[in-house]
């Protein structure tokens, strides 16, 4: 007996997730699940984690059970390339994993590999994991007397204004005295908000004793320090990045039509170039309709997503994937409060955390509570 379609998902992130939890795939694809790391981190909750409301295990998606509850496959490893002529996806010390259809969505990352020391002593927000282990370590290093409580954070953005608050929030909160520094090149922060939520950050940056440096190009990074352009050296025990949005450098070898790094696809989320290949989430380039790099596209790509690949498989038809043009973003600020980038209102206080808790409470639960195992 032949084996049918072979349906194979890099990544584990938030849209294939979705597909994996979704309604049974046909029990004639076969379906395989690539990733390096047995477990998935929700973005949405990273700060919560930095600054201590969550452990780590609340916001990490458990990939090896849901592939299993999926009937899926799981591989355990890095794709690093793809042999397009024989449908091959090439994985870092393993044999070649064979596809029919393939879908990426592989997030991005906020590494800064031309930034001189930044390999050897920074750490990119993203992936979760060991950017976990580092703040773990640096805690306890604090705690213990080892480090000093001094936290840099490279790009002011959203992410970066996020995880500054929380970070500041957890030193403080285990007793340290902490110093924090947000900086970015640009001479102003948080455009990309309405004017009520950048107010709002900008005051809790300025509540918090968060120090900014705006304007300000980096010339590298040292072991207890960050060192600008200008000559002048900010001390800082632990560096974080989170400037940017980086797409994963080995796409750029698929021979995919990419734009600006990031595998451009259709409304359909195929990619223009390969009618075998699909990407969603932070990885993809909508060239029908840009947006910028946001979890809930993701979310609300999957089941577009579940459906054109099956129809890719079977014959079937494909639905067009819409984006809508305005979205709710809730931004935590450090403490228990978060402010709602809506209209051009303040909207912020305790009953915004708790709206938004509620809400990554609520997507995390799909993957806490699974079905028993479907087909070995």
């Amino acid at each position: 007996m032949s084996p049918g379609p072979q349906l194979v998902l890099i990544g584990g992130g938030h849209a294939h997730a979705l597909v994996l939890r979704g309604q049974p795939l046909p029990s004639d694809i076969s379906v395989t699940l690539i990733d390096p790391s047995p477990k998935a981190a929700y973005s949405g909750m990273l700060p919560g984690f930095i600054a201590g409301h969550y452990p780590r295990a609340a916001l990490e998606i458990d990939l090896a059970r849901l592939a299993r509850a999926a009937g899926a496959r799981f591989v355990i490893g890095r794709a690093e390339g793809l042999d397009r002529a024989r449908r091959h996806v090439l994985v870092a010390g393993q044999a070649p994993v064979p596809y029919d259809i393939l879908s990426l969505d592989i997030g991005i990352t906020s590494d800064l590999p031309d930034l001189a020391g930044f390999a050897d002593h920074a750490v990119p927000a993203k992936p979760l994991g060991r950017f976990a282990d580092r703040w773990a370590g640096f805690l306890a290093g604090v705690a213990a007397g080892r480090s000093a409580p001094r936290v840099a954070v490279i790009g002011a953005g959203v992410a970066g204004v996020e995880l500054a608050l929380a970070a500041r929030y957890r030193l403080a909160r285990n007793g340290a005295a902490p110093e924090v520094t947000l900086i970015d090149a640009a001479d102003e922060i948080l455009r990309e908000l309405r004017p009520g939520a950048r107010a709002a950050l900008l005051a809790a940056i300025g509540r918090a004793g968060i120090t900014l440096r705006t304007g300000g190009r980096i010339a590298r990074i040292g072991p207890e320090s960050v060192a600008l352009a200008t000559g002048e050296t900010i001390p800082a025990a632990f560096v974080i990045g989170a400037a940017g949005a980086r797409p994963q450098g080995w796409l750029a070898k698929t021979g995919l039509g990419l734009t600006d790094g990031f595998v451009t696809v259709d409304r359909t989320l195929r990619s223009v170039s390969d009618p075998r290949v699909f990407a969603a989430g932070d990885c993809a380039h909508l060239s029908h309709a840009p947006r910028p790099k946001a979890g809930v596209f993701a979310v609300r790509e999957a089941p577009i997503l579940r459906q054109n690949l099956i129809a890719a498989l079977t014959g079937g038809r494909m639905r067009a994937y819409r984006p809508q043009r305005h979205y709710l973003k809730l931004v935590s600020m450090g403490e228990k409060r978060a402010a709602a980038d809506r209209l051009a209102l303040r909207i912020e206080g305790r009953w915004v955390w708790r709206w938004k808790d509620r809400i990554d409470r609520g997507f995390m639960r799909r993957f806490q509570d699974l079905p028993p195992a479907g087909r070995p």
